[in-house]
């Protein structure tokens, strides 16, 4: 008498090792997204649509380089020295801090030189502005 068993094989996906797999995944990318500005300054672009200086008092602040690779900063056509720079803008501001400060930097100088003169409105809380000229 032959006795046949019943072999039947069942087809199953281990999914535990993909499960593992998505959560470190789902962990690298988490960790990534979170270290890619770190150090990003925020400041307000401007806009060429319209002139948003319709009864605003702007202070300007503009960098200049002489042949000697000086650097001369300005507060509305006055010379200040860069270490009283924030104190001259400050007490220029005369306790209003919710107004807008323009930069005007020449585009041939480096990015640290805006970056020095940015770190102020970072440390005050103040919104500056950088300057451009239509093309």
């Amino acid at each position: 008498m032959a006795i046949k068993r019943n072999k039947r094989f069942h087809v199953e996906v281990a999914t535990s090792a993909l499960s593992d797999i998505m959560f470190f995944l789902l962990l690298f990318f988490l960790i990534i997204s979170t270290l890619a500005n770190p150090n990003v300054i925020k400041m307000t672009l401007p806009k060429a649509e319209q002139n948003d200086k319709q009864g605003k008092q702007m202070l300007s602040i503009s960098v200049t380089q002489d042949e000697a690779k000086l650097k001369h900063y300005f507060i509305d056509k006055d010379e200040v020295p860069f270490e009283e720079l924030e104190t001259k803008i400050l007490a220029n501001l005369s306790g209003s801090k919710d107004q807008s400060i323009v930069v005007r930097i020449p585009f041939d100088l480096q990015v640290q030189d805006l970056v020095d003169v940015l770190q102020i409105a970072v440390r005050n809380n103040l919104k500056f502005v950088i300057a451009t000229s239509p093309k």
